[in-house]
């Protein structure tokens, strides 16, 4: 990937023989249309898992971030999303309530699509703070949340701010597809549904350990429910060895989205090659 010129770089995943670089100038844009990071639960958002989980609701967390740093695309930031919200609003979330707004900007993104992106994208962008994003498939055929419970304590918000560190590894390859291969196990999908819950608890707790824990377990379940998500003939380089190095190091770690992007890092120390986000709070 180029990287502007006099733009400051840090490398990823070295220690693997793999490097890249991303770009940590500010966002110059000076728009106001947030990013998200997506925590354990990922994929509940998707009817196809949802309709298998034995104990519904399942629930995963998304944390709104402010646009301090320009994310690389094809990395589980969100970005794709941001974009179609940009082309409807500008440089600014709209007033209105998070839920409207979220169906409003799922509905454009989503047009015409037969594999629509998961409501968790937007609803990540739209709802300040940290949130747990709970779905069952009996509402709304799983596609919104029946709930959702946001926490946008700014003690919380500095904590998770610490705690979490971001490790760019790889962008998603062209040609990647995570769902050739899938295992709806009812009894993963409700392990991977209860790693939301187990997460959101633990942030609002400011208890790393758990955090990490719920980090772990997802990707677990991811591997056992999705396995291209970690595993495909088009990613070069190895995405379980790098996890396993980061999880063994560290209180815990999971990607930020399937086929790699970033790692998140949970560590009350520092992390190598790693960066921090700002977490977006409702005034």
């Amino acid at each position: 990937m180029g990287n502007p010129k006099n733009t400051p770089t840090r490398p990823g995943a070295s220690k693997f023989g793999h490097t890249m670089t991303i770009n940590i100038q500010p966002d110059k844009t000076e728009l106001k249309i947030p990013y998200r990071m997506a925590f354990a639960g990922g994929w509940i958002d998707q009817p196809f898992i949802s309709q298998h989980n034995p104990q519904p609701p399942g629930s995963m967390v998304v944390v709104s971030l402010q646009p301090t740093i320009q994310f690389m695309e094809r990395c589980g930031m969100g970005t794709s999303t941001r974009k179609v919200a940009m082309q409807m609003w500008g440089n600014e979330i709209p007033a209105g309530q998070p839920a409207t707004l979220m169906q409003d900007l799922y509905a454009a993104e989503n047009e015409g699509k037969t594999a629509p992106s998961g409501s968790q994208d937007m609803a990540g962008i739209l709802y300040p703070g940290v949130s747990r994003l709970d779905y069952d498939f009996n509402y709304q055929g799983g596609y919104f949340p029946v709930h959702v419970e946001s926490n946008n304590d700014p003690e919380v918000a500095a904590w998770l701010e610490k705690v979490i560190t971001m490790v760019p590894v790889s962008q998603r390859p062209l040609g990647y597809d995570p769902l050739e291969e899938k295992n709806l196990d009812p009894d993963w999908i409700q392990r991977l549904s209860q790693t939301g819950k187990d997460c959101f608890n633990a942030i609002v707790a400011m208890d790393a350990r758990a955090l990490g824990a719920s980090l772990n377990e997802c990707m677990l379940c991811w591997q056992h429910i999705l396995p291209g998500t970690v595993r495909h003939r088009t990613i070069a380089i190895d995405l379980l060895e790098i996890l396993s190095y980061y999880q063994n190091r560290y209180i815990g770690a999971m990607y930020s989205g399937c086929g790699g992007g970033y790692l998140y890092v949970v560590s009350e120390e520092p992390v190598p090659d790693g960066f921090k986000v700002s977490v977006r709070i409702a005034k």
